[in-house]
């Protein structure tokens, strides 16, 4: 799961000292005052990561593929998939902009959480729906008429 949208987008995920100009700020890593790491500034790149970004979406669309399996086996009933699905995407939604304490605003996100929510619906529905087809409708034989039905010897008065 990803936790900052940012790290999808490529973008840094540490912010600098408060009130600095803004994409500027994110530089090195801060825990009780103290600087714990180097960041942008100190390797000279100040710049978007796209290489972090594809490979970080890459990985999203594997996760993708593994709700499919999940979603196929826990959900029997193929019109009850989008609701499952879409919730896991909406509490995933929700726990990163917790985390990171911003909606998220990068294009390369939403579509990648689009392209990956259509994935895992269309093949978990076609799935369900293949797995429905082969079990097949379950029908009863005709009854024989001379079976003796339910209260059929209880006498009439």
């Amino acid at each position: 799961m990803i936790m900052d949208w940012r790290e999808m987008a490529g973008k840094p995920t540490v912010r600098g000292m408060p009130g600095e100009e803004r994409w500027r700020s994110y530089y090195g890593a801060w825990s009780g005052g103290r600087r714990v790491g180097g960041g942008w500034e100190d390797s000279g790149v100040g710049r978007i990561d796209p290489t972090r970004g594809w490979v970080i979406a890459i990985s999203w669309m594997i996760a993708c593929t593994a709700d499919i399996y999940f979603l196929y086996t826990l959900i029997r009933r193929p019109r009850l998939i989008l609701d499952f699905a879409l919730t896991l995407v909406f509490i995933h939604l929700v726990l990163t902009t917790y985390y990171s304490a911003s909606i998220p605003n990068s294009l390369f996100f939403w579509f990648i959480l689009v392209a990956g929510s259509a994935w895992t619906v269309i093949v978990a529905e076609q799935l369900c729906v293949k797995r429905e087809m082969t079990e097949g409708l379950v029908v009863s034989h005709p009854r024989d008429e001379d079976e003796e039905m339910e209260l059929g010897g209880v006498s009439r008065s």
